[in-house]
């Protein structure tokens, strides 16, 4: 009789191990806390500033992050956008905050921007 409670007992735990690990592993994790827009975006990309104007239909824009705040790598010679900071809109979508770089919207699949100020106007309509 004893050993059915002791294998009993270990039953129940390794039930209770499993559910917490379960619940621990959920899939309603936040794609923000993952960083889940950094990567490679393709699309049409444009920039004019500096006396040029840089058009690219078929473009790249690269999403890094630099500790808490985001840079935007430009393909085809277009001059890259730095410490852009980002607040959450909606479920899974964020859009930048700050002075000069405000007009960029992101998903984990869309990358839009119309970005003016000083140094030029950046524009990106773009997806992965």
């Amino acid at each position: 009789m004893k050993n059915k409670f002791k294998i009993l007992g270990l039953m129940c735990m390794a039930l209770l191990a499993i559910s917490v690990f379960t619940i621990s592993c959920s899939k309603d994790d936040d794609p923000a806390d993952n960083d889940f827009f950094i990567g490679t975006y393709n699309g049409d990309i444009s920039y004019q500033g500096d006396g040029q104007t840089i058009t690219d239909d078929d473009g790249k824009l690269t999403v890094v992050k630099v500790g808490s705040s985001y840079s935007f790598k430009f393909g085809s010679g277009i001059p890259d956008i730095n410490n852009v900071k980002f607040e959450k809109k909606d479920d899974n979508t964020y859009v930048s905050i700050g002075s000069g770089v405000t007009g960029i919207t992101i998903t984990a699949s869309t990358l839009k921007m119309l970005v003016s100020n000083d140094d030029g106007t950046w524009t990106a309509d773009c997806s992965r």
